[in-house]
């Protein structure tokens, strides 16, 4: 260890080294010089018991890295030299509120008091045995639980401090998870609101583009309902900003209905999909976030098969049941390909399965028969 690192180590701030130096510069000078002057003699000269002490008092710069060390030298070199006074105080309050173990704390105090009671001193040895213990009760025991209450003051606010620290990076990590988990549901959002309703209207653009010469009223009503997806794109995304300004409370609370789906099945017709509804089971209102999941569904597989199976025929079955809504969207394999060069951010299947998992509901979607396509799920509806 470098002089730097034991510098360091030593004392972990600039306030803790100047308080143990200048505590054991003045308590070295304070002894030494109580000493020498005291009337009271012990077994050596007064300038020897002078320089002892002041040994002493020097070595509580070492008092936070090393009480357990200082507290044994004390106990060796203090009683039979005489020396120390205020030093060894200081030596039993650092022992109790610096060392680690309990245990060792209360031997060496019990170890000093046994030591006290053996070298008690030249002018003690005429005194009776019980004044000398309760003095050296009064001298060991009071610094030594301050010390350990002061440890344990100590310990305990850097544990609170600790667990604050913690909780504090727990929550930056919540916080963050919750960023990613709004960001993914932003954009599960706009590309429900914004890709899918484009993506129908690039399909009856190209169309109106094909049938603009030599069918002028088709192409007015392809007009009319590229310019009707286009308003309801501007709504739809006018509730996605709402919501990300107010929260979820922004959302509609009507649920969309089975003849809103018809509506979307239309769209996709009118652009040249064939595309075919079979609905069995009661029709009933659905809950507001199940609905929203099930024209979700609907309007995503359809806007895939536009991408990438052009105008292939294509099933969407619906069975209503009292438990659950079970849906799937099935095309057959393209005839032709895909005619419109639409881009596909590989998202939407994933949205879908986000979408119904939250709900607890299973999501299936692949490859099924000769090259076509299958999207199928099972939303479960509250119990009523």
């Amino acid at each position: 260890m470098t002089v730097r690192g034991w510098w360091s180590a030593m004392w972990p701030t600039r306030r803790s080294r100047a308080l143990d130096i200048s505590l054991a510069v003045s308590v070295a000078a304070f002894d030494a010089v109580w000493l020498l002057l005291a009337t009271q003699r012990f077994w050596l000269p007064p300038w020897e018991v002078s320089a002892a002490s002041a040994v002493l008092g020097l070595a509580l710069v070492f008092r936070r890295r090393h009480p357990v060390e200082l507290a044994l030298f004390s106990l060796v070199f203090s009683p039979p030299t005489g020396g120390g006074g205020i030093s060894v105080l200081i030596m039993l309050y650092s022992l109790g509120a610096y060392a680690a173990s309990r245990r060792t704390v209360v031997t060496i105090a019990i170890a000093g008091y046994v030591t006290f009671l053996i070298f008690p001193g030249p002018t003690a040895t005429s005194e009776p045995f019980f004044i000398q213990a309760v003095t050296g009760v009064a001298f060991t025991a009071p610094p030594v639980l301050l010390g350990l209450y002061m440890g344990a003051r100590k310990q305990l606010f850097a544990s609170l401090q600790e667990r604050a620290e913690r909780l504090e990076r727990e929550q930056h990590l919540l916080a963050e998870r919750a960023r990613g988990e709004e960001r993914t549901r932003i954009a599960r959002e706009m590309h429900d609101v914004v890709a899918n309703r484009v993506s129908v209207m690039v399909v009856h653009a190209g169309a109106l583009k094909a049938v603009a010469l030599r069918d002028p009223a088709r192409a007015a009503e392809t007009a009319t309902v590229i310019g009707d997806m286009g308003r309801q794109a501007l709504e739809e995304l006018r509730q996605v900003i709402g919501v990300l300004r107010q929260g979820e409370e922004a959302l509609p609370q009507s649920s969309p209905t089975l003849s809103e789906i018809r509506e979307l099945i239309g769209q996709s017709s009118a652009a040249g999909l064939g595309v075919e509804i079979l609905v069995r089971g009661e029709e009933r209102p659905m809950p507001a976030a199940v609905g929203r999941a099930l024209y979700r569904l609907v309007q995503e597989a359809l806007t895939n098969v536009h991408k990438h199976a052009g105008d292939a025929d294509t099933a969407v079955e619906l069975a209503l049941t009292p438990e659950a809504i079970e849906v799937e969207i099935r095309n057959e394999p393209p005839r032709a390909g895909p005619r419109h060069g639409l881009p596909s951010g590989g998202n939407g299947l994933l949205g879908l399965r986000e979408r119904v998992t939250g709900l607890g509901g299973s999501f299936d979607a692949g490859p099924c028969g000769r090259g076509g396509f299958r999207v199928r799920a099972r939303l479960p509806l509250p119990a009523s």
